[in-house]
């Protein structure tokens, strides 16, 4: 099973359709929301260097934005 992360925030669209993305593929992933929480906006700068939201940590392999094709070539899902 792979380790799934998703920053976030409560208005991002595009999380949310990554998050629904997820769910349909039973994918199991950790959320961490950044909305109001300074140390996790931090924690995501440093691990990105930006700070747009959705960003998708696949074993440690990073995705900018809800990109499928990219989520389903790290969790070799058949598209």
């Amino acid at each position: 099973m792979s380790n799934v992360t998703i920053y976030t925030t409560n208005t991002c669209h595009w999380c949310h359709m990554a998050k629904e993305y997820f769910k349909s593929k039973a994918i199991e992933y950790t959320e961490i929301n950044v909305t109001g929480d300074m140390a996790k906006q931090k924690e995501l700068v440093q691990k990105s260097g930006q700070f747009g939201v959705p960003v998708i940590f696949i074993d440690g392999k990073m995705i900018l934005g809800f990109d499928r094709d990219k989520i389903n070539q790290y969790l070799n899902i058949k598209s």
